[in-house]
């Protein structure tokens, strides 16, 4: 059963579209990679996903409830089913690693009255335990992504939306944090990745969607890093084409 249904989807900004007719569906426990170079529109796709941004036409399905025409006092309840990982909600540097992860359970609703073992559960799964009382500014990049990693998991959801979650880290430590998200993946969770680390890309040959200029130029399964995300001539054909269709 498709978990995330994209139909003919796009998104317009001041008239320019980031997302252009884009169709596809996400069944659950796969693992997709969202490819292309910066300004692709592989952010803005997740932000849809996570009713970020309002979609300019058609229609977007995330476990059976419709996203683009989501009353405004259900997106909180939409997002708190949903695992987030990025770049852009960082951790709060006056608290310690415990408290941010507890501050997310108890601000989505998540205290079942055993907060602690939890925690320290979550904690242990990324290799941290012993960080616990740490405060953010004195973690490696590495070990941040892996707290950002822990935070997401602790709504339990059912559907991890992570964006650029090796960015600005060392090798070493993107790949453990993509095996990570491998085992995640392994106990039935739906991973959806935007990307432009080509090697972990390719190395993990999972299905790739590739956005080129806001169009879904390939949607391939066991997949290596596509060069048409790369290609220059593939984006000023699209480019040239949505110039013409004006």
């Amino acid at each position: 059963m498709a978990q995330i249904i994209f139909e003919h989807v796009t998104k317009k900004f001041r008239k320019k579209a980031v997302l252009d007719d884009v169709s596809f569906e996400i069944e659950k426990g796969e693992f997709v990679f969202i490819i292309g170079k910066s300004g692709a529109g592989k952010s803005t796709l997740l932000d849809l996903i996570m009713k970020q941004e309002e979609v300019t036409s058609g229609t977007i399905t995330v476990e059976g409830r419709r996203v683009d025409t989501m009353k405004r006092s259900r997106i909180s309840a939409h997002r708190r089913r949903l695992g987030i990982v990025s770049s852009n909600v960082g951790l709060l540097n006056d608290r310690s690693v415990y408290d941010n992860i507890e501050l997310a359970m108890l601000a989505t609703g998540n205290d079942d009255g055993n907060l602690n073992a939890r925690i320290m559960k979550l904690l242990g799964l990324v290799g941290l335990a012993g960080k616990y009382q740490s405060n953010p500014l004195e973690l490696s990049g590495g070990e941040q992504a892996r707290i950002l990693l822990a935070r997401a998991l602790s709504v339990r959801p059912e559907i991890l939306i992570a964006d650029e979650p090796t960015a600005n880290l060392d090798p070493d430590s993107a790949w453990d944090l993509m095996q990570l998200l491998e085992e995640l993946n392994y106990q039935g969770m739906t991973i959806v990745v935007a990307s432009h680390a080509r090697e972990l890309v390719t190395i993990l040959k999972r299905r790739c969607i590739t956005l080129v200029a806001g169009r879904l130029v390939a949607d391939e399964k066991h997949a290596i890093y596509n060069m048409k995300a790369t290609d220059i001539f593939e984006e000023r054909r699209i480019l040239q084409e949505a110039k013409r269709n004006r």
